[in-house]
C-alpha cells in the first residue's frame, strides 16, 4: 500500500520528472519572498504555495507567480486549541500523497524542550486544507526533543527525519521508517552528520536524482551568521537505516557570502519550476553578520547540478538581485524604484527638504546606496503605475518614525527603528489599489520609538507590482 501511496507523493523535488520543453521566463523579480524563517515551497496546479514559521499557527501564501508571493495575502490554515502544541509552532512544511495533504511541524507547551512532532490531514485536494489533526509522530526509542521534520521518499518506501535529541547533538539528525503518512513505524536511527561546529544539525530535505538520494540540512546555531548548509547522500537502493550507508560531503554546500550581505543562509527547501524543468531553494537568510534570531527573511534561487551527479547551490545571491522568474512562471514581473530615482519600470522619485545620500551602506543597501534623512518635514513621493508599492529600506538604532500616504490620503505611521542594523527590510506594504498611475508619500516625522538614539528615515528600494 505504502508503495503505491509514494508513485502519488508530490514533495518538494521529485527525481524523474519527465523532461517538458522549457519556457522563457517571463519577467524578473527580487527577493525577499517573504518576511519570516524556515521557508518550505511548492508549485502545484497553477500556484506556488509558501509557508514559514509563524509561531503560533500555520499560514500559507499562495500566489501564481513567484514575484507575487511578498505581498500576498497570509491565510491561517491550522490554530490548535490544545494547550500542550499549540506554542512555538515552527517549520511547517506540506506534501502531497494520494491525492490528500499532509502538513509535518513541530510545536510545545511553551517549554522549548517539550517540542514533539505533529501531522495534519487535509480533508481535500488543496495545499489550504482544511486541516485536521492526525496524529503525534514519535519512534518508539526515542521521546525526547524533536523539531523540524521532513519526509525522505527513498526506494518506494517513506521516512521521518527530523532534528532531535540523539548521541552526537542535542540537534541533531534522526532517520525513522514509516507504515504510512501519520505512522512512525520503527526505531530512530541517529546520523553522525558533519557540519564545521558542534551544535546544531538541523532541517534535513531531500533531492532525488542521478541513483542517489541527497540530504541537505543547516550546521550551526541559526543566530550565528556562520549557519550553512551541509550534505550526506546514498544510494538509492541502499538502506537509510543503516548509518553507514550515508556518505558525507566534506564542508558547507551554502554559506554566508560577506561580499553580497548575505548571513546566515539556511533552513531550506526545493522546489521546481512551473514547468518541471529547473531546481529552486528557498530559504532564510540575514543582511547582519551581528547574532541574532531576528530580521531572518525568506529567499529564493535556482540551483544547478555538478557534473559527478550532486547538487550544486551555488553561492546566495544579494537580497535585492534582479533574476530570471522560474521556468513556466507567468509572471508579471515586479519593477523597481531605487533611492537615485532610477527605474526599471513606470516609475519616479521626488524629494523635498534636507536629504542625505551616499554608498556607506554597501551590500546592505539595492544597488549599494540610500537616501537618509532626520529632517522633519522632509518627503520623498513616490510615482508609480500598478496595484502596489513597498518600501525596503535600512532599519537601524538611530531611525524614527515615518508618516507615509498613498494618493493624498491619511498618513500611516511606520517605525524604522531596530537593534540591529539590517538592509532592505520590508517597512510599508500599500494597499492594494486599482490600476493606474499612484503617489505613496514618505515624510520625516522627527519622531522616534523610545529605544532609538534618532529620528533618521532611510529610503531605499520600492517594489511595484502591476
Amino acid at each position: 500500500m505504502l508503495r503505491k501511496l509514494l508513485v502519488a507523493l508530490t514533495a518538494v523535488v521529485l527525481a524523474g520528472v519527465a523532461a517538458v520543453p522549457a519556457h522563457a521566463a517571463t519577467g524578473t523579480f527580487r527577493n525577499p519572498v517573504g518576511v519570516k524563517p524556515d521557508p518550505f515551497m511548492t508549485y502545484f496546479n497553477g500556484s506556488y504555495y509558501l509557508t514559514m514559521t509563524e509561531g503560533d499557527s500555520i499560514k500559507m501564501r499562495r500566489a501564481a507567480s513567484v514575484a507575487g508571493l511578498l505581498n500576498a495575502p497570509a491565510t491561517e490554515v491550522w490554530r490548535d486549541t490544545n494547550a500542550s502544541r499549540n506554542k512555538e509552532v515552527w517549520a511547517p512544511e506540506f506534501y502531497r500523497i494520494n491525492n490528500l495533504w499532509y502538513m509535518y511541524y513541530t510545536a510545545d507547551d511553551g517549554v522549548d524542550e517539550n517540542h514533539r512532532l505533529y501531522v495534519l490531514e487535509s480533508s481535500g485536494d488543496n495545499p489550504l486544507g482544511p486541516y485536521h489533526f492526525k496524529a503525534r509522530l514519535v519512534p518508539p526509542n526515542r521521546d525526547v526533543f524533536a523539531i523540524d521534520p521532513g519526509i525522505m521518499q527513498h526506494n518506494g518506501r517513506l521516512y521521518l527525519s527530523w532534528a532531535g535529541t540523539n548521541a552526537y547533538q542535542h540537534n541533531g539528525i534522526n532517520v525513522a521508517p514509516m507504515s504510512n503518512p501519520w505512522t512512525v513505524s520503527g526505531n530512530a536511527v541517529a546520523l553522525n552528520a558533519g557540519g564545521g561546529c558542534p551544535e546544531v544539525r538541523e532541517g534535513p530535505e531531500f533531492l532525488y536524482r542521478n541513483g542517489r538520494t541527497w540530504m541537505t540540512y543547516s550546521t550551526c546555531d541559526t543566530g550565528k551568521p556562520d549557519y550553512q548548509v551541509w550534505q550526506l547522500s546514498i544510494a538509492s537502493t541502499a538502506d537509510p537505516l543503516n548509518p553507514a550507508n550515508w556518505q558525507q560531503r566534506s564542508g558547507a554546500v551554502f554559506a554566508r557570502s560577506d561580499g553580497r550581505g548575505v548571513f546566515g543562509p539556511g533552513h531550506h527547501a526545493f522546489f521546481k519550476s512551473p514547468d518541471g524543468t529547473q531546481d529552486w531553494i528557498v530559504y532564510h537568510a540575514k543582511t547582519t553578520s551581528v547574532f541574532t534570531y531576528s530580521n531572518r527573511t525568506t529567499r529564493v534561487q535556482r540551483i544547478g547540478w555538478n557534473a559527478d551527479g550532486s547538487p550544486n547551490l551555488g553561492v546566495p545571491l544579494a537580497i535585492g538581485a534582479t533574476q530570471d522568474l522560474p521556468a513556466g512562471d507567468p509572471g508579471p514581473s515586479t519593477a523597481w524604484i531605487n533611492d537615485d530615482a532610477r527605474t526599471s519600470g513606470n516609475g519616479s522619485l521626488v524629494y523635498t527638504g534636507a536629504w542625505s545620500s551616499g554608498t556607506g551602506c554597501a551590500a546592505q543597501c539595492f544597488w549599494g546606496d540610500d537616501h537618509w534623512s532626520g529632517a522633519t518635514g522632509a518627503t520623498a513621493t513616490f510615482t508609480f503605475t500598478g496595484t502596489q508599492l513597498g518600501l525596503l529600506s535600512v532599519r537601524d538604532v538611530g531611525n524614527g518614525i515615518a508618516a507615509i500616504s498613498v494618493d493624498g490620503g491619511a498618513e500611516q505611521r511606520a517605525d524604522l527603528y531596530n537593534a540591529i542594523r539590517v538592509g532592505e527590510s520590508l517597512n510599508y506594504l500599500s494597499p492594494r489599489l486599482a490600476y493606474g498611475t499612484h503617489t505613496v508619500r514618505v515624510r520625516v516625522t522627527g519622531e522616534r520609538n523610545p529605544a532609538s538614539n534618532g529620528t533618521v528615515i532611510s529610503i531605499d528600494r520600492a517594489e511595484v507590482w502591476s
